[in-house]
């Protein structure tokens, strides 16, 4: 009995939960700096800006992201088995 109250308690917080990562996965992408300028993306050599070691703030909201990344698509595994 108390496993049913559970699943029920997570089916109704889990939507809440995956728009709240996803909402923190948009902004951590949308902050993070590419190196590469606008001729990369149309093929030109840009090879020395797109590669450099990463630090400070872009190191941690680069690994913000990856850990975000990991929560939403586990939270969309539970949604899928519980659902």
């Amino acid at each position: 009995m108390l496993h049913f109250r559970h699943m029920a308690f997570l089916q109704q917080v889990l939507p809440y939960v995956q728009i709240t990562l996803s909402a923190l996965l948009i902004v951590t992408i949308l902050l993070q700096q590419t190196g590469a300028s606008l001729g990369g993306a149309f093929g030109a050599d840009n090879f020395s800006s797109g590669f450099h070691t990463r630090r400070g703030l872009e190191k941690t909201l680069f690994w913000a992201t990856i850990i975000l990344g990991i929560l939403f698509a586990l939270s969309a595994l539970i949604n899928l088995l519980i659902s």
